[in-house]
C-alpha cells in the first residue's frame, strides 16, 4: 500500500524536520575546547560557585575534573560532581572568552571575575568597563555572538 502524504501536512513536517537537523548540526556555543586560564578552565574558579554561591569561587586541585579538554577545580567535591553530572549547564558560554568580544567576532580572554548570569548561562567579559557596554544589550549582543561563534572559533 502507498502512503500519500498531503502537502499541508508535509511543510510544518518538513520545516520541523528541517529545523532539528540545523539544531543538530550547530556547534555549541559553550562546548568548544575550553580557554584556559592559568592552564585551567576559567582560571580555576569552581563554575558551579557562580550558581550556588552567586559569587566567583577558588576551585582546589584536589577537587578536579577532566571535561572537553580541560582540567576544572571545584570548591567541593558536590560542585564537582554537580558539574560532572551537565556539564554544558555550568560551564561558561563562549568557551570561557569574553561574550562582548564573541559577538564582534573575536576572541578575548574571559575573567573569571567579570561574569554574570544570565539566563541560566555563565558569561565572562574580559573588564568590568566591557561589561558595562555588554549590558546595555545583553540580548542583542548575546544573539550577535550566537551567530558568529561557530565561525570564530573555528
Amino acid at each position: 500500500m502507498t502512503s500519500i502524504i498531503s502537502t499541508r501536512a508535509a511543510g510544518p513536517l518538513a520545516a520541523g524536520v528541517l529545523l532539528l537537523l540545523a539544531m543538530l548540526a550547530a556547534p555549541a556555543v559553550w562546548a568548544g575546547p575550553q580557554h584556559l586560564r592559568d592552564g585551567l578552565a576559567i582560571g580555576g574558579y569552581d563554575a558551579v560557585g557562580y550558581f550556588t554561591e552567586d559569587r566567583a569561587v577558588k576551585g582546589r586541585a584536589e577537587f578536579a575534573y577532566e571535561w572537553n579538554g580541560a582540567a576544572w577545580h571545584f570548591a567541593s567535591a558536590g560542585n564537582r560532581d554537580q558539574f560532572a553530572a551537565d556539564p554544558t549547564a555550568y560551564a561558561p558560554r563562549y568557551d570561557g572568552f569574553c561574550a562582548y568580544a564573541a559577538a564582534q567576532g573575536a576572541k578575548a580572554d574571559g575573567d573569571p571575575e567579570v561574569w554574570r548570569i544570565v539566563d541560566g548561562k555563565l558569561y565572562l567579559n574580559v573588564s568590568h568597563r566591557v561589561q558595562r557596554r555588554w549590558e546595555r544589550d545583553i540580548p542583542g549582543y548575546v544573539a550577535k555572538a550566537d551567530a558568529v561563534w561557530p565561525s570564530v572559533n573555528s
